[in-house]
């Protein structure tokens, strides 16, 4: 190898992370959804998928409005995130038109509020320290959906490029934070025009999704990321996920927390 193959590679892994960038953002600009991606564009691990996480808000010239993080166990797998466009963090109340996603899967979650800044340079975080910057709690509802016309049956990684499958977060209003709170196994209820959207108790399939903050907040400093107060943090979903087929209004209650809502049009 010569002293430039590796300066080469590196050029071509960047114009690769830019490229896939760009068709996802074109994909989400003109509603059609991808069947595959060329295989020079293919995310080779989690780095590569979260740098064209990073390049897809640069593509659509947004700032980051909010963060998702989730887990498949309370304690195996890997944690995995993302950051949020801003247009796409919206207040309880908001109507969406359903043409915005090509699908519309519905969670209710718990988000949190942060009211310190954490930077780069103060990092590595532990976890006392992110909990303890925890300003208020929130009911909030993401749309989850996908630039890919096969999913959820497509490779974790290109899901995981393509912005976690993030469609829309609604936040609703907040309360203190409180570490009593059972966030474990709170009460819930998840309707859909006033039917219910789940059956069963809420469980996160992360358990307690505050486990997961500390990680979400070092993987973004680690990236030369500021972390503002205010910034919004949601961590994965107690209900599972729902399909509605008709337009309606979505409203979620955990209780404890004001009640989150909105028009899926």
């Amino acid at each position: 190898m010569t002293a430039r193959e590796p300066q080469m590679h590196a050029a071509a892994a960047a114009d690769a992370v830019t490229a896939l960038a760009r068709v996802l953002v074109d994909a989400r600009e003109h509603r059609k959804p991808l069947d595959t991606l060329a295989e020079d564009l293919q995310p080779a691990n989690a780095d590569d998928a979260y740098a064209v996480q990073f390049a897809t808000l640069d593509a659509m010239r947004e700032s980051i409005g909010g963060w998702k993080v989730g887990a498949k166990s309370p304690t195996g797998g890997p944690i995995q995130g993302s950051p949020l466009p801003a247009a796409c963090v919206h207040r309880s109340g908001v109507e969406l038109p359903r043409s915005a996603f090509n699908q519309a899967g519905l969670e209710l979650e718990v988000a949190f509020r942060l009211g310190r800044r954490f930077d780069p340079a103060g990092g590595p975080y532990t976890d006392e320290q992110v909990l303890g910057a925890i300003e208020s709690m929130h009911a909030a509802i993401e749309v989850v959906t996908s630039r890919y016309a096969g999913w959820p049956n497509v490779d974790k990684l290109w899901q995981l490029a393509d912005l976690q499958n993030h469609g829309a977060l609604i936040v609703g209003e907040g309360v203190p934070y409180d570490s009593r709170f059972p966030f474990v196994t709170p009460a819930a209820r998840f309707t859909f025009d006033g039917a219910p959207l789940f059956d069963g108790a809420p469980a996160n399939p992360c358990g307690d999704p505050r486990r997961l903050l500390g990680w979400l907040i070092n993987h973004g400093v680690s990236h030369g990321l500021t972390f503002e107060p205010g910034m919004v943090l949601t961590a994965g979903s107690y209900t599972g996920m729902a399909f509605p087929e008709e337009p309606g209004a979505a409203r979620g209650v955990i209780d404890g927390l004001p009640p989150v809502q909105f028009t899926l049009g």
